[in-house]
């Protein structure tokens, strides 16, 4: 039986540079581009972003990293009154998506889902319909590529919801932050008569432990303070499912964060040499596998 090769990415703000390392060591060893070796992609967030610079554009990896240059992180990042705000309990989002959309425009131009050369699916929420929602190359080709992008990056709290047609959308993590299996279901229904084969990379696992005790006491503020956001994306069985529904046809890449920021948009140049040099990490430790799982 043929072999189909599945690729899903994390969302995981700058964190996704991890994924992004990770790529480029395994596409130098592969001697093939990542576009020619996978048959489907799904992200989520700035995974899916990365996604779809792999099927749209079929960018080699060494390129994804410029999405993610300092110079573009710092236009993603464009504060809107958040300062202007009471602290956590801000109004606004933090950041408007106007340089989000610019930089995806700038990679993008006018591109539209269907000019994938690959299927590929990133995953987003609709608020309205409170449905989670994939926007695919395969169902929705007319959907342009930058609203895609901007949809299943509109973290809550950091940015605004992203509107798509009349839908009203909101980041994937919501739903599906490690959105293998959600790939692996769509691939089945594509090729029926294939083995799948599912490689999913993550974004690194927050695991400091939180106060039970205090826990008790916490009302929005604290949970907020607790990273509430980052709890509900990475406390996912999906890994756990993963395992027992693929089996070894599935290997997830991942690690603890170590000492790099939980936080989603910490974009210093400590923090970033952090992300890469987990990233380096991942490959010592899972690259072997990696290769035999592909091979």
């Amino acid at each position: 039986m043929k072999k189909k090769y599945i690729l899903s990415l994390d969302g995981g703000g700058v964190r996704t540079i991890a994924s992004i390392i990770f790529l480029q060591k395994l596409e130098s060893h592969l001697k093939v581009s990542l576009s020619e070796k996978f048959d489907f992609f799904i992200g989520t967030s700035a995974g899916a972003i990365s996604c779809l610079g792999l099927s749209v554009n079929k960018m080699p990896s060494t390129e994804l990293m410029n999405i993610w240059s300092k110079e573009n992180l710092v236009k993603i990042m464009t504060n809107s009154s958040w300062e202007t705000n009471l602290g956590i309990m801000q109004i606004n989002p933090k950041y408007t998506n106007e340089g989000k959309r610019e930089v995806l425009t700038e990679f993008f131009s006018d591109k539209k889902l269907g000019d994938a050369s690959k299927p590929v699916a990133v995953t987003s929420y609709d608020i309205e319909k409170r449905l989670p929602v994939l926007l695919t190359s395969y169902n929705d080709p007319e959907v342009s590529v930058v609203d895609s992008g901007d949809a299943t990056s509109a973290a809550p709290v950091y940015y605004p919801t992203a509107q798509v047609g009349d839908r009203f959308l909101i980041d994937g993590g919501i739903v599906a932050n490690h959105p293998a299996l959600h790939g692996y279901v769509e691939a089945k229904k594509m090729y029926p008569d294939n083995e799948l084969v599912v490689l999913s990379i993550g974004t690194g696992l927050n695991k400091r432990p939180l106060k039970g005790e205090d826990s008790k006491k916490w009302g929005l503020i604290g949970w907020m303070m607790h990273d509430l956001f980052g709890l509900m994306v990475e406390s996912s069985m999906d890994h756990e499912l993963a395992e027992e529904l693929i089996g070894e046809n599935y290997l997830r890449i991942n690690s603890p964060l170590g000492k790099v920021n939980r936080r989603l948009d910490d974009n210093s140049d400590s923090n970033i040499e952090r992300i890469i040099n987990m990233g380096e990490s991942w490959w010592d430790e899972f690259g072997k596998k990696t290769l035999d799982l592909l091979k």
